[in-house]
């Protein structure tokens, strides 16, 4: 165990370097940090460590997805396929419409009683259906009521997630809460009405055509159709409630420009494409109204067929209005509306004080680990200091390289592992002791120190690992960073312990050939 072959040597001091280069960047400040990730290439070391929203400051903001509109628009389509269903099955029927969850119709014979029911099973066998002299109510399963909640933040909380990258903010954090909230937090983030505006759209597009011969300013659109108010001005448009192709089948939306204007291209997958060229085919001179949550944001007239599967949307956009429409299409459209609930803005003073306070506790609990080895262990309590401070760059260059967030709770990982990292050096020095003290020789002691000292380490050092690992796993937020910094520093001290300091020992031994060890 004394001896160390010259790989390992080389590799030790390898170790080190990388660690103390990787962690240099955090020592810059801020600007010049930020100039040497400007002017030096994406493989050097330039990186700091992301500092969550308890140091960085930012906004806090707490969601409410309306999960039971999704359950609404699947009563309502309910109704649309009932009644397209009895049509198709020439049934009468009176009185067709959504009240208290369910859908209701009354037939108007009585005797088509048995073949409502087959028609109403064929169309959708997972409803509850109650027929009583022909009054009949169709309602969704409890099952299937949580099932598509449940799939609906799912949905959301993937979308919110695209679109808060899609801004460019680093190591957002977003979360469940409940069965309908969505907490997010967004370091460095002291504006947020950008993102709420992204958040706050459903973004729902979708092409529809324009009954050019109805009047908007009727109060009653003809059946099958809908009076739509436009985005821009104050005028309405008649538009079919069919949808002739939706925005689930977009691709890429990116900002451009045409004739000097902002406007948004866009492209379809291979099915959104045909079903665009057709409906574009044989609507030519038609106006074909593209439909964003509800309001007509642009109307162009079909000019011709557009059989190549991309278009382009244009309006009053500004620059970043374009930006941000292209961003919602891109990250597609949110099941349900989303409320803001809650909203708080940290600001970077408060996360300042938390970085000095977990600095000086640190500092404070370095300088009381190194007083009392050098006083517990003499010269080989220097050499585990010195260990201990390749152990400290090696975790920030960690931290680093991986562009983890340091959170409040992240710092109270790096104090413990401070405070605890020099335990291993502590198991082989009193190992070493008791074969000095059976009249060993100073190389026999260091050998057997390191040897049987090993096994105890390992195991000490990985239950504490393991537990950090499903603190990690089962843990949320302020407990993720604890864990990940708490794990990173056992890993590392370790490694300073077995490596760094029996290098720094070895070296001892070679230089100053001891007749007796200071211990």
């Amino acid at each position: 165990m004394v001896y160390l072959e010259r790989w390992k040597i080389i590799l030790i001091l390898l170790v080190c370097a990388i660690g103390v280069l990787y962690s240099a960047p955090n020592l810059l400040g801020k600007e010049k940090a930020a100039w040497l990730q400007a002017h030096t290439p994406s493989f050097f070391p330039n990186q700091t460590v992301n500092l969550g929203l308890d140091l960085r400051g930012g906004s806090h903001l707490l969601l409410e997805v309306a999960v039971d509109n999704v359950v609404e628009e699947r009563l309502q389509s309910i109704v649309d396929q009932t009644r397209s269903t009895l049509r198709a099955s020439k049934i009468g029927y009176t009185d067709l419409g959504l009240s208290s969850g369910a859908v209701h119709f009354k037939l108007t014979d009585a005797t088509q009683n048995d073949a409502a029911k087959k028609a109403i099973k064929d169309m959708d066998r997972e409803l509850d259906l109650t027929a009583k002299d022909g009054d009949f109510s169709l309602r969704m399963t409890e099952e299937k009521i949580a099932e598509r909640k449940r799939s609906a933040m799912d949905q959301s909380i993937e979308i919110v997630r695209r679109r808060i990258d899609e801004t460019g903010t680093r190591e957002p954090s977003i979360q469940r809460q409940g069965d309908n909230r969505i907490l997010v937090q967004l370091p460095g983030v002291d504006d947020p009405e950008r993102i709420k505006g992204l958040l706050g759209q459903t973004a729902k597009l979708t092409f529809r055509l324009v009954d050019e011969t109805a009047n908007p300013m009727e109060t009653h659109a003809p059946s099958g159709e809908e009076i739509l108010p436009s985005a821009e001005d104050n005028r309405n448009y008649v538009v079919q409630k069919r949808v002739m192709v939706s925005g689930d089948t977009l691709i890429d939306a990116q900002p451009s420009f045409q004739d000097g204007m902002p406007v948004v291209s866009f492209k379809f997958d291979s099915i959104g494409g045909r079903r665009f060229g057709e409906a574009t085919r044989v609507n030519v001179g038609h106006l074909f109204a593209i439909v964003l949550d509800n309001k007509v944001i642009s109307a162009p007239v079909i000019r011709e067929a557009i059989m190549g599967g991309s278009g382009v949307i244009s309006g009053h956009f500004t620059t970043q209005g374009a930006q941000d429409l292209a961003l919602l299409l891109r990250a597609g459209a949110l099941p349900a509306p989303i409320k803001v609930l809650e909203e708080r803005t940290v600001g970077p003073g408060l996360g300042a004080d938390s970085i000095k306070a977990g600095a000086t506790a640190s500092l404070v609990g370095l300088a009381l680990v190194v007083v009392f080895f050098v006083f517990a262990y003499g010269l080989f309590g220097v050499f585990a200091n010195i260990a201990l401070m390749f152990n400290i760059a090696l975790i920030f260059g960690l931290l680093s390289i991986l562009q983890a967030t340091l959170t409040l709770p992240g710092i109270a990982g790096i104090v413990l592992t401070i405070g605890t990292s020099l335990d291993a050096n502590v198991l082989v020095f009193e190992r070493i002791r008791e074969e000095m003290r059976l009249g060993r020789s100073v190389v026999a002691s260091i050998d057997a120190g390191y040897s049987h000292a090993l096994s105890a380490i390992v195991d000490a050092n990985m239950t504490t690992l393991i537990a950090s690992v499903l603190l990690f796993i089962f843990g949320s937020g302020p407990v993720k960073g604890f864990a990940v910094t708490l794990s990173i520093g056992i890993i590392t001290s370790i490694y300073s312990a077995i490596m760094i300091t029996r290098l720094i020992i070895v070296w001892w031994l070679k230089v100053a050939k001891p007749k007796a060890i200071p211990l």
